[in-house]
């Protein structure tokens, strides 16, 4: 509101710096032209380069604050783009390739909406009002013209919009595929050399990059057409003002210095509106990436992410007041027929799935690939909202919880999914992120070490990381690790976050794939002696055979 408030206000300045610059100019030009004389010219000549300073300095203005505003607004979506990736970590419906784009390029275009179009977009409101008003004192014939020409220049802005729209759009999601057709190629790059493919992808890849510059190409004829269109507009129309006034100075019914008043302000009434439909393609990317970026983050907004009054209701009794909830070393945890379907799929992805976990009870969850294990899990730590079902710990029912209640459940959970990530920097920087002091993570330059090394080197060995040095340095997304050991660390951090982090619970998907049989009984026996709650996904046999009890999504088998 006050970025608003304040075009507005450089608006109105810019009104009347434009009637006092066309009043000079009609002022002065006739008195020459009638008079023959020269004298006080130099006054005028001073009076005119105020107005035009005046006119510099605020155009500087509304572009600082166009600026401020446009920098503000990229940082603030920016922020609650990656607290929509971070809320649903699991969602593939985004992948990375398609954020990285919205978060960089994308949300840059936001400049041109900004710092172009919407400070004209303002102008165009205030100035021609004023302007018009103006010569409406002096010309009613005039006036008339400007009144029944300049709404034709938002009708074809609009029609040519609407087209411009579609494209730009368009050319969003080509420049996305792109992105993700070459994220997919780095990625895999390794896998295509060694069988000898990657030469074999570069003529999808072609096909990708032509696709996006005819989408480009398309978009610049448009803008091109558009600007053409309303230039032409602006021009007739301001011509059959200059026509109008030249019979009438001829006839003798106005003076010279009216005539150039009205003159030089009608080129200045269409300015603005022209400006608008030129300034709208510089805007349209942004538009495009910025509803892009409201659907990533209304997406993350399901009801496990969102305050709802139901929510309250069961959560809170209805009192809106932090809750506590309980934890899993005390409570049991209660999964009631749980049924999940993902938007688009033909059948659910999860049906009907009922569990529960006593405190201390080591439960496994078995099923073939796809029956959806990794969506329970999802939706028991609030990634996904359950379509049907209730998830229950002690009396809390956190189904339709608010945000608060959902995070302070995580936090009573030590989870391990099936790629666990790592940060670069140490194995036992990683390791602290699962202590109570990394709430905020901590810095890679500054880890916050609030744990001796030996506790660190106990929980590493125990979960079969006895080779692994605590300062071995790892780059991003583990790079240095192998898949095994990747685990083991992620192990070792979860036990470190049930022993020192306050967590009562371990939730750990497929966390022995990759591991020997030694290594894996040494990780199973360090669950069995922790005494607290572990829900675990695993095909292992090794794991299904140690659990208390073996939950599939088709029957329950005693172990």
């Amino acid at each position: 509101m006050p970025f608003l408030i304040a075009l507005c206000a450089t608006g109105v300045v810019t009104a009347a710096l434009v009637l006092c610059q066309a009043w000079l100019l009609a002022r002065s030009i006739s008195s020459v032209f009638t008079t023959h004389r020269t004298d006080g010219l130099a006054g005028w000549c001073l009076l005119l380069a105020a107005v035009f300073a005046g006119r510099a300095v605020t155009s500087w203005a509304t572009e600082w604050l166009s600026h401020r505003a446009a920098a503000a607004v990229k940082s603030q979506l920016r922020g609650d783009l990656l607290g929509a990736r971070l809320a649903r970590p699991t969602d593939s419906s985004v992948s990375s390739a398609t954020l990285i784009t919205l978060v960089t390029t994308g949300l840059d275009a936001l400049d041109g909406f900004y710092s172009k179009y919407l400070p004209q977009l303002v102008l165009a409101c205030i100035v021609p009002v004023v302007l018009a008003t103006a010569i409406g004192f002096q010309s009613l014939t005039s006036v008339i013209i400007i009144a029944v020409t300049i709404p034709l220049i938002p009708v074809f802005m609009a029609l040519i919009g609407w087209r411009t729209e579609t494209a730009m759009t368009r050319r969003l999601q080509v420049q996305t595929r792109l992105a993700n057709h070459f994220s997919d190629l780095m990625s895999g790059l390794v896998t295509l050399q060694v069988f000898g493919r990657a030469r074999a992808q570069l003529k999808g890849l072609r096909r990708t990059e032509g696709a996006n510059r005819t989408e480009t190409m398309r978009t610049l004829r448009i803008s091109f057409l558009s600007s053409f269109v309303l230039e032409l507009l602006a021009t007739l129309s301001v011509a059959l003002v200059a026509v109008t006034i030249g019979f009438r100075v001829a006839a003798g019914g106005m003076d010279l210095r009216t005539a150039l008043f009205i003159l030089i302000l009608t080129p200045e009434v269409y300015l603005p509106v022209r400006e608008v439909g030129a300034r709208y393609h510089d805007s349209a990317d942004g538009m495009a990436a910025a509803e892009a970026a409201f659907s990533v983050i209304e997406r993350s907004q399901t009801p496990s992410n969102l305050p709802s009054a139901s929510g309250r209701s069961r959560a809170a009794g209805g009192s809106g007041r932090p809750i506590e909830v309980p934890s899993p070393r005390e409570a049991r945890l209660v999964l009631d027929g749980l049924t999940y379907r993902y938007p688009g799929a033909p059948s659910p992805a999860l049906s009907g799935l009922s569990l529960a976990v006593a405190p201390g009870e080591l439960v496994a969850l078995a099923g073939h690939s796809g029956a959806g294990k990794t969506t329970a899990l999802d939706c028991l730590l609030g990634f996904l909202a359950p379509d049907e079902g209730r998830i229950l710990i002690g009396d809390l029912d956190l189904t339709g919880a608010d945000p608060d209640t959902w995070r302070a459940w995580r936090r009573r959970l030590a989870y391990v999914p099936q790629v666990p990530g790592l940060l670069r920097g140490t194995i036992a920087d990683n390791l602290l992120l699962g202590t109570a002091g990394s709430a905020a993570l901590p810095s890679h330059t500054a880890p916050v070490k609030t744990l001796p090394p030996e506790v660190l080197r106990d929980c590493l060995d125990r979960c079969g990381g006895r080779s692994l040095p605590l300062n071995k340095e790892i780059d991003d997304d583990a790079e240095g690790l192998s898949a095994g050991e990747r685990r083991r660390v992620a192990m070792a951090r979860a036990l470190l976050r049930v022993e020192h982090g306050g967590a009562g619970m371990m939730v750990l998907d497929e966390p022995t794939a990759g591991l020997d049989d030694v290594t894996e009984a040494d990780v199973l026996a360090t669950l069995r002696s922790l005494g607290y709650s572990v829900l675990v996904v695993s095909h292992r046999p090794q794991v299904l055979q140690d659990a208390d009890r073996v939950v599939t999504l088709e029957s329950v088998v005693s172990s």
